[in-house]
C-alpha cells in the first residue's frame, strides 16, 4: 500500500535542495469477474481486495447478501478477483440495473465519477440512535489509525462501528469510495448488521458515497470533510442521516438529525 521513493525536496526558505527517501501511496488495477464475466477494473490500494471486491458489489446492488456467494478466488500475480454466484443467481438481471456505466472505476470520484443514478434510492430504516460524542470520537480516531495516510497524505481511510462506539472494521485506499467498500465488504463476511452501525470517512461525501451507504443499509455517515450536494440529494431520499465537518468539537448534519443525540 506504501512505496519508498526517492525525492528531490526543496526548501525555499533556505533555497536548498536534499535528496531523501519519501512515501507514496500505490495505485494498483483490481480487475473484477462475477462468474466468468468482466464486471470492472477498479483502481485501488492493493489491501483487502477480496473485501473490497465483496463490498463494491453489495454496495452497488449485484450481490444482496453474502449468502448469495458460492467462492471469492483472488489472483494477486494477475490483480484478477473472480467471485462465483450461486447458480440460482441470474447476474444479467442485477448488472441492468446497476449505476455503473463504465468498466474502469478511478480512485478519483466527484464530477468526474462514472457513476449515474437509475431509478430510486433505497430507504433505509433504522431505529439506531448514536450520542454525538461518539460520533466526534469516532470519526477523530480516524487520524490516529490511518498509518498510510501519515506516511503519504495520499490514502483516505474508512471505518464501521458499532453504534457504542466500538470498532468493527477499518480500511484505507486512494479511493473514498474503495476504503468505503472495503469496510462494508469486511464487515459483511464478518455477519455484521449493518442497521446498528455508522460509518465514519477522512473524505468529503458524495452521492456515491451515500448511495453505497444506503444500498448495504447504514443508517449515518460522518466525516471529516464536506457533505456535496451530491451526498446530500441521495442521503434525504434515503433517509440517510449526514454528519460533516466532525472536527474541533462541532459537527454539521445535513439530513435526519434524529438519529445522533446530544
Amino acid at each position: 500500500m506504501v512505496r519508498q521513493v526517492d525525492i528531490t525536496k526543496i526548501d525555499l526558505s533556505t533555497g536548498k535542495a536534499q535528496k531523501i527517501a519519501d512515501y507514496v501511496a500505490e495505485e494498483v488495477p483490481l480487475h473484477l469477474f462475477v462468474n466468468t464475466t468482466f464486471w470492472a477494473t477498479i483502481l485501488c490500494s492493493p489491501t483487502n481486495l477480496k473485501e473490497l471486491a465483496v463490498g463494491h458489489l453489495l454496495s452497488e446492488g449485484i450481490i444482496k447478501s453474502i449468502d448469495e456467494i458460492e467462492e471469492v478466488t483472488l489472483k494477486e500475480k494477475e490483480n484478477t478477483c473472480i467471485i462465483k454466484l450461486k447458480p440460482d443467481i441470474k447476474v444479467e438481471d442485477r448488472v441492468q440495473i446497476s449505476r455503473l456505466h463504465a468498466r474502469v472505476i478511478t480512485s478519483a470520484c466527484g464530477s468526474g465519477s462514472p457513476y449515474q443514478y437509475k431509478g430510486a434510492v433505497p430507504k433505509v430504516e433504522s431505529n439506531l440512535k448514536v450520542k454525538a460524542q461518539i460520533i466526534f470520537e469516532s470519526v477523530n480516531q480516524l487520524n490516529f489509525k490511518a498509518e498510510g495516510f501519515r506516511k503519504t497524505g495520499g490514502l483516505h481511510v474508512a471505518a464501521i462501528y458499532q453504534g457504542d462506539g466500538s470498532l468493527v472494521s477499518l480500511a484505507e485506499d486512494v479511493g473514498r469510495h474503495n476504503a468505503l467498500d472495503k469496510v462494508i465488504g469486511m464487515a459483511a463476511l464478518e455477519g455484521v448488521d449493518f442497521g446498528g452501525c455508522f460509518v465514519a470517512l477522512s473524505g468529503r461525501i458524495s452521492g456515491d458515497v451515500a448511495f453505497k451507504a444506503a444500498k448495504v443499509g447504514l443508517p449515518i455517515v460522518a466525516s471529516l470533510a464536506a457533505a456535496l450536494s451530491s451526498g446530500i440529494a441521495s442521503a434525504q431520499e434515503s433517509n440517510v442521516t449526514l454528519a460533516g465537518f466532525v472536527r474541533g468539537k462541532r459537527l454539521n448534519i445535513y439530513t435526519s438529525p434524529e438519529r445522533i443525540i446530544i
